[in-house]
């Protein structure tokens, strides 16, 4: 009789660079990922006031993947995800986001060592709460995943942002952040703040109904139909790789699934740097939902590596 030896998948299913920063696998806990919030630096603890709304952003949790009709999906390989949520409420495509219709988690990090190389991986899966009859993919408007950056001369986000649907029609395309040459008012839509252009680009800048973004430009060929289960409650695991060169600030490879994108010589926009966070290393991940219906972002499992 053969025998049979039972052992963890973990990382085998990465690719990750020579050092590994960081395995998060959600069945051991939140891993450090939290909301992301404003600043309550003011009296009686008030947050920055701004022209897009923050305080209410849809919460992250862990869950089980639980729907109404199937039931308990668990995770990947185990029991629990990273759940982002939206709330029940969108703009239409070409406004400001609307108080609620995003969901936005990070892990805050600095960097120990001068490295050259940096990538995020990630397995996931998303989708519509299911509430409601039909066939729902066009509801998920985008989600993404973003680099807050920090080096001795620049603060910097290289981010990728997969547009699916724009005011329900679908669109399937992947962006990177690239802010266009803009003012500063025009970045924070028409209230000059403290942001830069170029910073925060998940949520500032003009949108346009093509599907960029003051602060996001098409990948070459960055069409991507996505595999999406025609039923609410059946969801398959994707993968997601960013590869960026620390040292050129330059993007290099996008890999969606099987699919590989060249991002070689594009940058993100260059800002001045911030007060107080030097050599700054945070990973983010966002959802947005494109109608009055809660979109979820299920991530399985992260890893962070550098060399």
């Amino acid at each position: 009789m053969e025998r049979f030896i039972a052992y963890d998948t973990g990382l085998s299913r990465f690719s990750p660079l020579k050092t590994i920063l960081c395995f998060d696998d959600f069945d051991r806990g939140a891993n450090g990922w939290v909301d992301l919030t404003p600043n309550f630096r003011f009296e009686n603890f008030q947050a920055l006031k701004g022209p897009v709304e923050l305080t209410r952003w849809g919460p992250t949790m862990l869950s089980t993947a639980s729907f109404s009709r199937v039931g308990t999906h668990g995770s990947m390989e185990g029991i629990y995800s990273l759940k982002l949520t939206t709330r029940p409420v969108a703009a239409p495509f070409a406004e400001r986001p609307a108080a609620g219709s995003m969901g936005q988690a990070l892990k805050r990090l600095t960097k120990h060592i001068d490295a050259r190389r940096l990538q995020f991986e990630m397995w996931y899966t998303y989708k519509p709460e299911q509430d409601r009859p039909g066939f729902s993919e066009k509801d998920i408007r985008a989600f993404g995943f973003l680099w807050d950056l920090q080096d001795e001369e620049y603060r910097f986000m290289p981010a990728l942002r997969y547009v699916n649907s724009i005011n329900g029609k679908l669109k399937q395309c992947w962006y990177y952040s690239r802010a266009l040459d803009v003012m500063e008012e025009q970045w924070e839509y028409g209230q000059k703040g403290w942001h830069k252009v170029g910073i925060d680009p998940q949520w500032y800048g003009r949108r346009y109904l093509d599907g960029h973004t003051d602060g996001f430009q098409e990948v070459a060929g960055g069409f991507q139909q996505m595999c999406y289960n025609e039923s609410d409650d059946k969801i398959n695991w994707l993968y997601f790789r960013l590869l960026f060169d620390l040292k050129k600030r330059e993007y290099v490879e996008l890999q969606s699934g099987k699919q590989k994108f060249d991002l070689r010589g594009l940058q993100p926009t260059l800002a001045e740097r911030y007060a107080n966070i030097g050599e700054l290393l945070n990973a983010s991940v966002w959802i947005e939902t494109d109608t009055d219906r809660r979109a979820f972002l299920f991530v399985d499992s992260t890893v962070i590596s550098i060399e």
